[in-house]
């Protein structure tokens, strides 16, 4: 059962959102038996057709997830002659897996992060933290290497160029407030609400459509691309969605329970709440 298998993960699913605890004391270090379990715990999720979300939270407060085991990267291989691999390393693929796959991947970020674990959630799709503790360290340059779990090329992605530079470059503590204004973290919340906070809105999400929340992400992810290219994959995927049984029933749902009424419209959150969760209701009796 993919639910209970792992030694260091803590796996539980409820409806279409997954919860993944990483415990693996005393600091979340990415060893080689960390790192196995994340890769094939990632690689069997994207086939998993019932799953939107995927939230990963620690076992450890004051450690998300450490970074990589530096007494394995002392074991990696030195000699022989050296080129570019026209394929993607596996911590590359690992974390391609969790930007591209079509669910949506979100971390939890109470404690610290750095290395390979900077690398992690900086491939997923949100990441909240904890005001005044939750740190960003990328250690990688003072120990005479890189950050080379993609850490490189995501970070100048979503900070910045200059910014990326003074992370890496500097490898000083980067602090929660200063994450967020950056754009590395969605939003801070206090340590007592985080839980609650995150985890209502990856329930959510869960219960949307899940054709809309897969094709929505894929393309939100088309943003690299030219503009006018992305458009075009816009509309496509618009289209490609209004041909699903889904669609039309959410959206008479949406007419059916106040939406276009002044009454709705000022609580739409609520109601887009309230029309998915009736849907599921409706799908269990039908199966009763």
């Amino acid at each position: 059962e993919i639910f209970m298998q792992w030694k260091l993960l803590e796996v539980e699913k409820r409806e279409g959102l997954v919860t993944v605890v990483i415990d693996n004391p005393p600091i979340n270090l990415i060893t080689l038996d960390l790192y196995r379990e994340l890769s094939q715990f990632v690689e069997k999720m994207i086939d998993e057709k019932d799953v939107s979300v995927i939230l990963f939270k620690s076992a450890n407060p004051d450690f998300f997830v450490a970074h990589f085991d530096v007494s394995a990267i002392l074991q990696f291989p030195r000699e022989g002659e050296l080129r570019p691999d026209p394929e993607l390393n596996a911590f590359h693929l690992m974390c391609e897996r969790l930007r591209n796959m079509e669910k949506v991947t979100i971390a939890q970020i109470e404690g610290r992060v750095g290395g390979g674990g900077g690398e992690l959630v900086a491939s997923m799709d949100m990441r909240f933290g904890v005001k005044n503790k939750t740190i960003l360290n990328q250690m990688e340059v003072p120990l005479g290497i890189l950050p080379g779990g993609s850490g490189t090329q995501r970070l100048p992605r979503i900070i910045g160029r200059g910014r990326a530079m003074e992370v890496i470059l500097g490898a000083e503590d980067i602090d929660s407030v200063t994450l967020e204004n950056w754009g590395f973290l969605n939003r801070l919340y206090q340590p007592g609400e985080i839980d609650e906070k995150v985890t209502s809105l990856a329930r959510r999400i869960s219960l949307y459509p899940s054709t809309a929340v897969r094709l929505a992400k894929r393309s939100i992810n088309n943003y690299e691309m030219p503009l006018n290219v992305g458009l075009q994959q816009e509309a496509y995927l618009f289209q490609q969605l209004l041909r699903t049984e889904e669609a039309p029933e959410a959206m008479t749902r949406f007419l059916s329970h106040g939406g276009q009424t002044r009454e709705g419209e000022l609580r739409v959150a609520e109601l887009s709440l309230a029309i998915n969760e009736s849907s599921i209701a409706i799908d269990e009796v039908k199966g009763d």
